[in-house]
């Protein structure tokens, strides 16, 4: 980790293009293999590949390491490393993935049987769609991951809101080593923050500027982060909490870096964010920023792992939203709301003190219990839907209050692979508005169990490389068609308004397809996408607000879910189909899950698999 202060005088900052290009060599120093080598051809020496390359992308991330509770042994050092934002550790990534994807290429796979050739092919889809990110002249790429954003700090990205979270939530402190690790962690934070400022600085010397109502959020969030960090705050009293019956000076300590790095830090990204804000526009999409359609078709590439253009995305999206809201429409004429558009009698029920939760600290509480009910009710029936049964083992927790309005409802996901940290459903209580009694459920579904938790535990039994890729069309269709799960499961039997809000769930989905194309290369401004969304699908200002702006920074992204649960959809009809009687609504999901996290072709090679399989 490498910690910048900016110089005094102002020096001419290489685009990222040209820094890829003069430390395009850099492979060699990655250790690329010579043509004359010997490419190794069994399955060990296959295996030992896959744990190097992903250890080497664990030494660039050490903190996806402390994530999944891999910063132990020889690798314990790991726990008090900070990953580097700057622009040079973009070029080196960039020079370490071609190294990879060179290593592969010089390997002889004709040894190898089916499953580790897959591993492979997704190492390669993953990293040549990143280097691929990486050649464009700004923004925030994910390796094998799903939040790619043209914007390097706006109201969802970046270490000011990224860092405090980890480290309250993920950094372990269980002795006077931990607490090291957190203080060099903590003087990590500084680093990166100018490390993100030296790239922000130079996409607004481009005319790369987030949206005036991004950077509102953005700077108001960032205010009250700084502020709190004058006096300490979430980055002090976390550590302080911890260490009650640790020896050690932890609270003076804590308290002298965030007063002489992180406070500084964050003042200069502020003061950044507060020098450009006269020149923002109110445009939301990328088509009026520099390079902007390139942007936006490679994130939509790397968000549904097709090529689909956002022409086709647009009409995908309209297509699925009219044959979803012909399901809610007899539903909705049994209740008695036969009048309006499927949107506005969705509003209307939207409006029912009976679906609402108590604002407050009281409707927060209802809500955090809410949640645990429906995670032990579906419990009972994931026998029926999976073979094999993993731990499930999720905590609900709060988001910090400091990055709620930015935040997206709920997120969730797996935690570490020795189970001693929980996956997390992490809900945004901003606002109990955000959520509703006939909506919520689906949310569990999608963000706990049977979903983001439940899926990425069934990962973590891969091979580690195969943990650390993420692919968003995979992750998020699966999220959905966990929702549909739970339906077919029975979860809603007896209750027509939670059959609503599950079908809304999706539809809201197939939304996002139009919203997203919308913004990126239709011209829909922001006011415009909120009224359509709101009008269409039903849901209300405030969580539509958020979804639009997130959409805005996350270009792409938001396609993944519906083109993925489509397409799950669609390869288990295809089973159906060439399966008959020997089809198992249990074997299917397995071959889904257990064929691990893919891009879409891949996932249509495993099934193909599980169905010569099942034919014997």
């Amino acid at each position: 980790m490498s910690e910048t202060t900016p110089p005094s005088a102002p020096r001419a900052a290489l685009t990222r293009r040209q820094t890829l290009g003069t430390l395009g060599g850099a492979a060699a120093a990655l250790g690329l293999p010579a043509a004359a080598r010997a490419a190794p051809a069994s399955m060990a020496e296959a295996s030992a590949l896959l744990d190097a390359i992903a250890w080497r992308m664990l030494e660039a991330g050490p903190e996806g390491a402390t994530g999944l509770g891999l910063d132990t042994g020889e690798h314990a050092a790991l726990r008090g490393k900070s990953s580097d934002s700057s622009a040079a550790a973009q070029a080196r990534m960039a020079a370490q993935l071609r190294a990879e994807l060179a290593r592969i290429d010089a390997l002889d796979q004709s040894a190898l049987d089916a499953t580790m050739r897959t591993h492979f092919a997704v190492i390669k889809s993953a990293f040549s769609k990143a280097l691929d990110g990486y050649a464009l002249p700004y923004g925030d790429v994910s390796v094998g991951g799903w939040r790619n954003a043209p914007y390097v700090v706006c109201q969802n990205v970046g270490a000011y809101i990224d860092v405090p979270s980890f480290l309250d939530a993920d950094q372990p402190v269980h002795n006077a080593s931990d607490a090291e690790a957190y203080l060099a962690r903590l003087g990590g934070f500084a680093g990166q923050l100018d490390g993100e400022l030296e790239r922000l600085s130079a996409a607004h010397a481009m005319g790369v500027i987030a949206p005036d109502f991004v950077l509102d959020k953005a700077i108001g969030q960032m205010r009250r982060r700084l502020d709190g960090a004058k006096g300490g705050g979430v980055l002090v009293e976390s550590l302080v909490r911890r260490t009650r019956d640790i020896p050690g000076d932890w609270d003076r300590r804590a308290l002298e870096i965030v007063a002489a790095k992180v406070v500084p830090a964050l003042a200069r990204q502020l003061a950044e964010l507060e020098r450009v804000r006269p020149r923002a526009t109110h445009a939301a999409g990328l088509a009026t920023r520099p390079h902007g359609e390139e942007w936006y078709r490679w994130a939509l590439r790397a968000g549904t792992t097709t090529r689909l253009s956002p022409e086709e995305v647009h009409q995908i999206g309209q297509e699925q939203l009219k044959l979803l809201q012909g399901r809610m429409e007899p539903i909705l004429q049994s209740l008695g709301y036969t009048k309006g558009t499927v949107g506005e009698r969705m509003q209307a029920i939207g409006r029912d003190p009976r679906f609402m939760f108590p604002e407050g600290d009281a409707g927060r509480a209802e809500i955090v219990a809410f949640i645990h009910q429906r995670l032990d009710k579906i419990r009972t029936k994931l026998p029926l839907a999976f073979r094999r049964l993993t731990k499930g083992n999720v905590e609900v927790k709060r988001m910090q209050p400091e990055s709620e309005p930015g935040a997206p409802g709920a997120y969730g996901g797996p935690g570490s692979i020795d189970g001693t940290i929980p996956g997390r459903m992490w809900i945004n209580l901003h606002t109990t508005a955000l959520h509703s009694k006939y909506s919520l459920p689906t949310l569990v579904h999608h963000e706990a169990i049977p979903g983001h938790v439940w899926q990425g535990e069934y990962s973590q039994r891969m091979p580690l490389i195969r943990t650390l890729l993420e692919f968003n069309p995979y992750t998020e269709g699966w999220a959905l068609y966990a929702e549909t799960l739970a339906d077919e499961l029975g979860d809603f039997d007896g209750d027509p308004v939670g059959q609503l809000g599950y079908l809304q769930s999706i539809a809201f989905r197939a939304c996002r397809l139009v919203i997203d194309t919308g913004l990126h290369s239709r011209g829909w401004s922001r006011e415009q996408a909120i009224d359509w969304f709101m009008a269409t699908n039903g849901s209300g200002v405030e969580e539509v607000t958020s979804e639009v702006e997130r959409y805005c920074t996350w270009p792409g992204q938001a396609c993944g879910y519906k083109i993925g649960h489509s397409e799950i959809l669609r390869q288990r009809e295809r089973a159906k189909a060439a399966l008959g009687p020997r089809y198992d609504l249990r074997d299917y999901n397995m071959a889904v899950l257990e064929g691990g996290n893919v891009p879409l072709d891949v996932l249509a090679q495993n099934i193909d698999r599980y169905i010569a399989g099942a034919k014997g």
